[in-house]
């Protein structure tokens, strides 16, 4: 395709893009919100918000229609910024000026071992104990690889960049394994690490680590009014989930 042929594909799909934002935004006005809404979440989280989130937005939304797409937060916010999405839960930090934010929770990061590793005997780990341990992460471009690599530096633990996990999941099968330690959102450990026979899941003395997740949109979308009533809704749907995990 010519650079001419390019440019005017782009302007056409921004133009569709708009015209889908004018009938949304009418059908807004008359349901709240309504329509089509594209949302960006990354691939950490969403499966282990969203079935909490999603019933709430149907019950008190029922004239809108939900689309998830997963992605890495730069990837998501480039898509919102775009016009590819409507909205996104992402890690801060929000890089993109043309974006507006609201802080939802922080979500707390947790030292994850194999039953029989020596960190096991115990429900804690010390900062100073850290060094010298090799720390498995997902792959390059999560927020999490970035955030785990920082620790890693910070506390002399040996990162295995050969061994980066594509997914949570796979993430905690290499750590059942014994090939290291690792750090897990606590979202995720809430919904799929249920026994300590797997894996053993401390607490780490002397660090709070966690990620702040928050929503994110363009300033003139057509969601900017309901933002604040959307992120409630989030934030209620966190603590409930976390409530509900405590006193089982």
């Amino acid at each position: 395709m010519t650079p001419l042929g390019r440019e005017l594909v782009e302007r056409a799909r921004k133009v569709l893009n708009d015209v889908q934002e004018i009938v949304d935004l009418a059908a807004s006005e008359k349901h709240g919100l309504a329509g089509k809404l594209k949302l960006g979440v990354p691939p950490t989280l969403g499966p282990y918000l969203l079935p909490y989130v999603v019933p709430e937005l149907h019950e008190r939304y029922p004239h809108l229609k939900l689309y998830v797409k997963e992605g890495t937060p730069r990837d998501i916010q480039d898509a919102l910024v775009s016009g590819d999405l409507d909205f996104v839960l992402t890690p801060l930090p929000v890089e993109h000026r043309a974006l507006e934010f609201h802080s939802l929770f922080k979500e707390s990061l947790r030292v994850v071992c194999a039953p029989d590793h020596p960190f096991a005997k115990s429900d804690r780990v010390l900062l100073d104990d850290l060094k010298g341990q090799k720390v498995l992460t997902l792959e390059s471009g999560h927020h999490l690889h970035s955030q785990v690599r920082g620790l890693c530096d910070s506390y002399g633990a040996d990162l295995l960049y050969d061994y980066e996990g594509t997914s949570l999941d796979t993430l905690r099968h290499m750590v059942g394994m014994g090939v290291g330690i690792s750090f897990f959102p606590e979202l995720y450990i809430l919904s799929e690490m249920h026994s300590d026979k797997e894996l053993k899941v401390l607490h780490l003395d002397g660090a709070d680590i966690s990620r702040e997740i928050c929503m994110a949109w363009r300033t003139r979308s057509r969601i900017a009014k309901q933002s604040f009533e959307l992120a409630t809704l989030i934030q209620d749907a966190f603590a409930a989930r976390y409530a509900t995990a405590l006193s089982a």
